[in-house]
């Protein structure tokens, strides 16, 4: 579960290498998969060293937790920065207000719902992110000092001035400040300002041999960091370049699954109950009237009435069973991209589960029409009529296949595109190539690959029109079971979760029907 919070991004220093600041508030409403979350205090297990990472993307680690500790108000957390590219673009964007708030990954263990409100009472930390945008607006820097030398103009006062030793004490090995600076500092005391943080140069190639290749390689093992620049920068085009082994990356290429839940993004979502595998909704079903009465005749009335729509907890879950020799002895990284992947094939089941909900039980458009771009209009003109005549409410989304979404990109007035163009003259919506959100005869555009895998391509079904508020997805946070299984020195791990999807008001929605 990721989760932004207000937090206060306190302190970005390019010396230390260090960035601080509150990664969770307390009581503080926050927005997740699962709608408005708060954690109690005292809910986060922080024990274990976590990593900082690039707007939750596990393949950009860009430094450790070196500090952290909790109070009254939340928890506060210093970070060590890596010395990369992408460590030292993080200090600048820091510095600079671009990229200035944290999310926390976290896997919730006990919870309960509060008025609608997801509370967590018991949950383990599981990375920090450095994000752009924060849930919160007010979760901004607060202060920066991204500097490594001091502004020369600048004016020292009792509070903002250091002594020489003060000063020669700051200047360490993480960040190489030029000789003039140094000796500055050995003559006069000088202000300690927040500037603009200097350029960092990557360093020069060397031509390595077997002697020194292996001596840097084992002191950058033991941390050596001038040893680790030297094995980072080694120059691998010499005539020595077999003494080096060929590198792995830690990225790992996917192009079979995802996240994406074009069909559970395009309806309304809400807090799953914290118990039971059903649960009633009450649905008015017979509404009071009002008529026209004459004077001093008896008053008719019909009385209002209702029922209930029981909506069933369904059980998504699937299972990996590997052995201990795998866990203890690749690489770190594999049981993260193992829930990674996990978490892809659940997003892919549920969606595909909502997406026959809404086919089977919604309308099928009364009128047939052509799979063309006049078909297309006409479809979503009468599909809204529909939806509001049914459901009193009104359209506001259309989910198509991946086949109907590059059918709408190539849809053409004598050439001129309809869709996929910046500004044309005969513009009905907006859908591009590289986003799967867009917008079709004012209705917001989602696409689901849902609707291909049950064998809605670009026939019948394979578009649906839709009043979000007639269905909605109720899911809890997902869950893991890990056993050991000691006869056969393996681990089995269980990842699952719970969702139910609420019909209310069946023809609240409309599917295509082909002619």
């Amino acid at each position: 579960m990721k989760i932004n919070f207000p937090i206060t991004l306190t302190a970005a220093d390019s010396r230390k290498r260090t960035i601080s600041g509150t990664i969770v508030t307390w009581g503080e409403r926050g927005n997740t998969s699962a709608g408005a979350t708060v954690f109690e205090k005292g809910s986060i297990d922080f024990s274990k060293p976590v990593k900082l990472l690039l707007e939750h993307d596990r393949t950009r680690p860009i430094g450790k937790l070196m500090d952290i500790t909790a109070d009254d108000a939340g928890i506060e957390a210093t970070f060590k920065i890596a010395g990369t590219i992408a460590g030292d673009d993080s200090l600048l964007e820091a510095a600079e207000g671009l990229r200035d708030g944290f999310s926390v990954g976290v896997m919730v263990d006990d919870w309960k719902n509060k008025d609608g409100v997801m509370s967590i009472s018991a949950a383990k930390l599981i990375e920090v992110s450095l994000v752009t945008d924060p849930a919160i607006d007010s979760a901004r820097v607060a202060d920066v000092a991204a500097t490594e030398t001091p502004t020369e103009n600048s004016e020292a006062t009792a509070e903002d001035t250091t002594t020489q030793e003060d000063k020669v004490s700051d200047i360490t090995s993480d960040a190489p400040i030029a000789t003039e600076a140094v000796e500055a500092a050995k003559s006069e005391p000088v202000a300690v300002v927040a500037a603009q943080s200097v350029a960092y140069t990557k360093p020069r190639s060397p031509i390595i041999n077997k002697a020194t290749y292996l001596e840097h390689s084992v002191r950058a093992a033991l941390g050596n960091d001038e040893s680790r620049q030297y094995v980072m920068a080694a120059d691998t085009t010499s005539n020595n370049s077999g003494l080096i082994p060929t590198p792995q990356s830690a990225e790992v290429i996917n192009g079979i699954s995802n996240a994406d839940r074009g069909s559970i993004d395009a309806i309304s979502r809400g807090v799953l109950p914290a118990s039971g595998m059903t649960f009633e909704i009450p649905k008015i079903t017979t509404a009071p009237t009002v008529a026209e009465e004459a004077e001093a005749a008896t008053i008719d009335s019909t009385d209002m009435a209702s029922s209930f729509v029981t909506v069933n907890v369904k059980k998504f879950a699937g299972g990996q069973t590997f052995s201990v020799e795998l866990l203890d002895r690749s690489s770190p990284a594999f049981f993260d991209e193992l829930v990674r992947q996990m978490e892809f094939a659940y997003a892919k089941e549920t969606d595909k589960f909502v997406a026959n909900g809404i086919i089977s039980s919604g309308l099928i458009a009364t009128t047939a029409q052509d799979n063309t771009a006049a078909g297309l209009l006409a479809y979503a003109a009468q599909a809204a009529q529909l939806v509001y005549s049914n459901s009193l409410g009104f359209a506001r989304n259309i989910v198509v296949s991946p086949e109907q979404w590059g059918n709408i990109m190539g849809y053409n007035d004598s050439g001129r595109p309809i869709y996929n163009a910046s500004n044309p003259q005969n513009a009905g919506g907006a859908v591009g190539p590289q986003s799967l959100r867009g917008n079709v005869a004012g209705l917001d555009l989602y696409v689901s690959r849902s609707l291909s895998a049950l064998t809605y391509t670009t026939g019948d079904g394979s578009m649906f029109v839709i009043n979000p508020e007639s269905y909605t997805w109720y899911e809890s946070p997902r869950l893991q079971l890990r056993s050991d299984i000691t006869a056969t020195g393996q681990v089995s791990v269980a990842y699952y979760g719970y969702g139910a999807l609420a019909t209310k008001i069946a023809n609240g929605s409309v599917h295509f029907n082909k002619n």
